[in-house]
């Protein structure tokens, strides 16, 4: 049912915002630079590597040895309205209908970060990872890394349908309110450097 459910309405969400999306681009293109698109390999199902596809919020600014700048000083006005109003995950529905995520599920993070999981984390990947979860109605980047885990391998064990439906609705009152968009002090998130063995 859930994979249905994502098929069905990857496909009507793709048709009817398409003229939203071919807007986007352009402002984009203007405001952000090239290319256009985010492209990253990201850890999905089991782990398995998949290439995650976002609108780019970010400028390819660099400093004077050619070094990208800090995320904060190329995060400028436009990029962070659309990460605000999490318009930038709107390529992600391609990724939906593809089998590679889910409208619902943990968040795909940085392939990096793989080595770093301890084995509760790792439970994480047992699901579709998705462009909403549970971790995201419950805190999104306003949360610590451990605490967003705990959440993420949570869902894993208890999704439904129900369930998928009620952070749906959430999601749009999250996004409506715009909360949780950055962590404290940081753009987005702090890099996850791994869990102390006490605290596993």
């Amino acid at each position: 049912m859930k994979r249905l459910f994502d098929i069905f309405f990857s496909i009507f969400l793709l048709v009817f915002l398409s003229p939203l999306l071919v807007l986007i681009a352009i402002l984009v293109r203007i405001f952000v630079g090239h290319s256009v698109l985010f492209l990253q390999a990201r850890p999905g199902l089991n782990e398995k590597l998949f290439t995650l596809v976002k609108f780019r919020t970010m400028t390819n600014e660099t400093d004077s040895s050619g070094a990208l700048l800090d995320d904060a000083l190329r995060l400028k006005k436009f990029g962070k309205f659309l990460r605000s109003t999490s318009l930038d995950e709107l390529p992600e529905l391609w990724n939906i209908l593809k089998g590679e995520m889910s409208f619902v599920g943990p968040r795909p993070l940085l392939e990096e970060y793989l080595p770093l999981y301890n084995a509760q984390q790792k439970k994480r990947h047992d699901v579709r990872p998705g462009i909403t979860g549970w971790a995201q109605v419950n805190g999104r980047n306003a949360i610590s890394w451990e605490e967003k885990f705990n959440l993420d391998v949570w869902y894993a064990k208890n999704q439904s349908l129900w369930l998928d439906v009620k952070i749906l609705l959430m999601t749009i009152v999250s996004v409506v309110k715009r909360e949780g968009v950055s962590a404290q002090s940081h753009a987005t998130m702090p890099v996850f450097k791994g869990t102390k063995k006490d605290s596993q």
